[in-house]
């Protein structure tokens, strides 16, 4: 869930805990994916100085989005309902740059008989019936296939909301590491999902002095973040000694609110965003077990979030470069960890966001040697921050992408050829075009229909000896048949012409590969007529 600012004091601190905010997800697979390349590395991450590395030593820079839901009473990502797929929301984060998937989840999904719901069985129907566990699997194989990464976020105890401390009094300390173990062996051997983001957002509760909230280096077992997330991460290290601990700030180091009242100065501090103030993690480091694992994770966010002081300075945005290396920013400087920024957002309502978001990105830097980051968030639906994609879960918010694009580098890998939406294999006998020539060849499967609408895929083979480089296919569809959304290609139309342009991350289709478009579409169900590759007609 977007931070909630604790600075200003307990009466500011009550107005920002009473703001209401959403949560984010990511996904992982039971079974191991091929080895991401490119944008994210090849084979498991870990640390060096400030950066993080790939098995062969080359510098990876995480630029991610989170998409949540499976930590609310849903269980499962949000936009299943939507008629968008879920592989086509996966296709177009891929397509946009965000080569790694921070899903946000609580422990209620993960408990024997969870149910996932809000799902559209029409559009999803592998999905149905599925765990939300399996459907994290499902996620996890096809972000692996397209060569993302994906990191896991204990984002709630329970559904019912953020807690500031790891524990509460029906999820105990214990559970909490149990179920990280259990994630850590259920994905041991899959490396797309690289590491744990331990405990969403820690933050101050309580009035000091008598503060019961999360602290930094207080000592206190029962309130030291820094020692709970000692604790739980070399418990995930001594399952999956590969995995990535992603640990965030606090908000208060003391834990505690400060009290503006009691013209006690001893009793104020300095606090930042829930999550966010790491200023105290330099004197007292997280120190685990297995070298080169640990990532610090601050949350930053806008004014859509909470209106903090130092949006008013007078030299703002000037002054901001300053707050960022006081709570966080000073352990990359210092080359003391790296940073992955978990959570960072804004509605872009006020301009003074976007200036805010123009310059955390610049500060982040540019290139693959830049401060990592996943983007809150992908969905809509977050009401203080909205998504990238608008709200029918197809299209998306240029504005915020255009701000965004310069630093993204996207995933690369997974070659041309995507698994059917129904996650079957595609071994009945299809309805095929009129005979291939000019090199391509294509095939039709009808996967699904309902009143007023159908879902199908085309597999567009090269049959040339020749890669085309991008490709391009087209075909027609009769009157009154429309696109709902597409898959595995930029697909769009105009007219009785649709036209499925390569994504990025696949844009050369080699002699004897093919590709499989999949589609939703209004109207009567039809076959593509007139298959064209790169205007050749198969």
């Amino acid at each position: 869930m977007p931070s909630r600012p604790t600075a200003l004091g307990g009466a500011l601190a009550a107005l920002a805990t009473a703001a209401a905010g959403v949560l984010v997800a990511a996904a992982v697979s039971t079974t191991p994916a091929a080895a991401a390349t490119g944008g994210t590395g090849t084979g498991y991450l870990h640390t060096s100085g400030n950066k993080i590395v790939d098995s062969t030593g080359a510098t990876v820079r995480l630029t991610g989005i989170n998409w949540f839901g499976m930590e609310t009473d849903n269980k499962t990502f949000h936009g299943l309902w939507s008629s968008n797929p879920w592989r086509g929301q996966l296709d177009t984060m891929a397509r946009l740059g965000y080569n790694t998937l921070r899903i946000p989840y609580s422990n209620d999904a993960l408990k024997p008989g969870a149910t996932a719901t809000g799902i559209n069985d029409f559009v999803n129907p592998d999905l149905v019936g599925l765990s939300p566990l399996q459907i994290l699997d499902k996620v996890v194989d096809y972000a692996g296939s397209k060569g993302m990464r994906v990191i896991l976020d204990r984002h709630r105890p329970t559904s019912a909301g953020q807690s500031p401390l790891w524990y509460t009094s029906t999820v105990s300390e214990a559970t909490w590491i149990a179920d990280w173990k259990m994630l850590a062996q259920r994905y041991a051997n899959n490396p797309t999902v690289i590491g744990a983001d331990l405990h969403n957002e820690p933050h101050a509760e309580g009035t000091n002095p008598a503060a019961t909230g999360a602290c930094w280096g207080c000592g206190d077992t029962a309130r030291d973040w820094r020692l709970a997330a000692e604790r739980a991460g070399n418990a995930i290290l001594g399952v999956q000694p590969n995995w990535l601990i992603f640990v965030e700030g606090v908000s208060c180091p003391s834990g505690g609110l400060s009290n503006v009242w009691d013209n006690d100065p001893s009793n104020d501090e300095d606090c930042g965003w829930w999550g966010g103030n790491l200023s105290k993690a330099g004197q007292f480091p997280v120190r685990l077990n297995v070298a080169n694992r640990l990532v610090y994770s601050p949350h930053e966010y806008a004014t859509s979030v909470y209106h903090q002081a130092w949006f008013d300075d007078p030299t703002y945005p000037a002054n901001m470069p300053a707050i960022w290396d006081k709570y966080w920013g000073y352990l990359y400087k210092q080359n003391l960890a790296p940073i992955m920024m978990g959570e960072f957002g804004t509605t872009l309502q006020d301009p003074k966001d976007k200036v805010w978001l123009q310059n955390l990105m610049a500060y982040t830097g540019t290139g693959v040697s830049g401060m990592s980051f996943t983007y809150w968030s992908w969905n809509p639906n977050s009401g203080d921050t909205g998504g990238i994609a608008n709200d029918d879960w197809t299209t998306i918010n240029q504005a915020k992408q255009d701000i965004l694009q310069p630093y993204l580098i996207p995933p690369a890998g997974g070659g041309t050829t995507s698994p059917s939406p129904t996650g079957t294999p595609n071994t009945s006998p299809n309805p095929t075009t009129p005979a291939p020539t000019g090199g391509c060849t294509a095939t039709y499967k009808q996967v699904n229909a309902w009143q007023g609408g159908f879902q199908g895929e085309l597999t567009v083979k090269n049959s040339g000896t020749a890669a085309v480089n991008p490709w391009s296919a087209t075909w027609t569809w009769p009157s009154g048949v429309t696109l709902a959304s597409g898959w595995n290609a930029t697909v769009t139309q105009s007219g009785t012409t649709v036209t499925a342009a390569a994504p990025t991350w696949a844009s050369s289709l080699a002699p004897g590969a093919s590709v499989t478009i999949g589609f939703t579409a209004n109207g009567t169900a039809a076959a593509p007529g007139a298959v064209k590759l790169n205007g050749t007609a198969c």
